[in-house]
Order: structure tokens, then sequence, then C-alpha cells
């Protein structure tokens, strides 16, 4: 564990000096308040309290923020190093290449923990101040905040990958932000599109599911809304995917940052110092 220690001090200070953790918590904490800011007027007319209505909305926040924070953070891991000339002398060292990932894993996790629990935190006491009843919706936040971590540790390896097949800092930053757009915003576009036209035949009834629990950001999405018992009053595709059970979402959630890392692992010993 100590060259993994090591590695992640080494990153954290490198994000602290690159200003990466005060824009991560600073990111999640402005959402989040104008989230809650703006979701506290429908709990009065729905009868329930205000942080429960604050978690519906923090979820769809997290599919969107969390992926791109993660993926910000992680496209420069690999293709930095190898721009600046210092992977190769991290190499020389003992260890295997999976320590080195795994101790710039550790960090930038560490970061978004820290930026998703300010956000979330800045969230809670704000519906608490506003609303006597809204310590029943603190179950619902703590298992969103952990299981915005399983999705924001999915997109770290998939940021670590595109960045180590990249290898250059520019072509890596567009590939990121090309991913984060396929996974949280076009694939959605495109099932919806598929269901619409399929207009509840076969394709809306056994393969639609699927494809939905084939992209983290839906499992994620699915695993909340479904925990909450929230998706038959939400729309779009969460809302016509209420029938898959939780546990299904919750078992690709943790398989996702296990084959993310993996990918990014064999991505990475592709690289010749």
């Amino acid at each position: 564990m100590t060259p993994v220690l090591a590695i992640a001090a080494s990153e954290l200070r490198i994000a602290l000096r690159n200003r990466w953790v005060a824009i991560s918590v600073a990111m999640m904490a402005i959402f989040a308040l104008v989230l809650t800011a703006a979701g506290s007027g429908p709990s009065g007319t729905l009868g329930v309290d205000r942080l429960s209505v604050t978690v519906a909305s923090l979820t769809s926040l997290a599919v969107y923020l969390v992926p791109l924070i993660a993926l910000l953070m992680s496209f420069d891991a690999v293709a930095g190093e190898v721009e600046r000339g210092t992977l190769a002398l991290a190499l020389t060292y003992p260890g295997a290449r999976a320590t080195i990932l795994a101790g710039k894993f550790a960090a930038h996790l560490a970061i978004l923990a820290l930026a998703v629990a300010v956000g979330y935190g800045l969230a809670a006491l704000t519906a608490l101040a506003g609303d006597a009843r809204a310590a029943a919706g603190l179950a619902a936040l703590w298992r969103l905040y952990w299981s915005s971590l399983l999705l924001g540790a999915t997109f770290l390896g998939v940021g670590y990958a595109v960045s180590a097949w990249a290898r250059r800092p520019g072509a890596a930053a567009g590939m990121v932000i090309g991913v984060w757009l396929l996974a949280v915003v076009l694939y959605d576009l495109g099932l919806l599109a598929a269901v619409v036209a399929d207009n509840g035949g076969a394709f809306t009834r056994h393969v639609f599911p699927w494809l939905l629990m084939g992209n983290p950001a839906d499992a994620f999405r699915l695993f909340n809304l479904a925990a909450s018992g929230a998706t038959a009053a939400a729309a779009g595709v969460a809302g016509a995917a209420g029938f898959v059970p939780a546990w299904q979402a919750l078992g690709l959630m943790l398989v996702w940052p296990l084959g993310a890392f993996a990918l990014a692992i064999l991505a990475f010993r592709k690289i010749t110092p």
C-alpha cells in the first residue's frame, strides 16, 4: 500500500496546485444549492419532506455532473505524464503499472468524494433549515452519496483508459467530452427515439431494459429512483423502465467500476516508456 499512498499523495498535491479540488467542490456546491432552492417549492404540494424532493433533483444533477468531473480529472492522468516525459521515470521504480493507476484513482476518488459531500451536505443543511420533516430524507441522501461515488469511479476508469489510448492531453480532452456526451446525453436520446418508433412492441418490452442497464449513468439513475419508489412518477427513460428491479441496477453499478479500471490497466500496459 505504501507506493499507492505515495502516488495518491503526489496526485493530491498536483490537484491542489491545479485548483481541481476547489473547482470540483465549487461546482457541486453551487449546483446543489441552486437545485435545493428551485426544488423546495413542490414539497408542500406533494406532501413530502423538502430533502426527499431535493434528493430527486440531486439525482438528475449527479447523472450529468459527477461523470463530467471524473472525466475532467482523469483525462490527463496518463497522457499528461507521457507529454511531460515523467511517465518513463515513473515506470523505472518498482511496482506494477496497476499501482500507478491505483494511486491516481485513490486521489481522484478522494477529491470527488469531498466535492460530492460538500454539495450534498449543503443541500441537506438548507433543506433541514427550512423543513423540520427533512430528516426523513437523510437515508435517501446517503444512498445517493455512495452511489454517486460508484458512478464517479466508473468514469474515472474510463478517463484513464481514454488517456492511455490518446497519449496526448489535447486528444484525450476531446475524447472524454465525446464519451460524456455519448453516455449521458446521446445514449438516452437514442433509446427514447427507438421506444417511440417501436410503439410498445418487442423492443420496448424485451430489449430496451437491457440496453438501459448497459449504461452506467442510467443504472445509477434507475437504482436511486427504484430504491426511493419514484419510478412511477418519473418521466422519460427512467419512468419507462420502472419495472427494472433495484438490485439489478445496483449489481451493475458495482461491476462497472471494476470493469472500467481493468480496461484502464489494459490500455496502460500497451504504453512503452
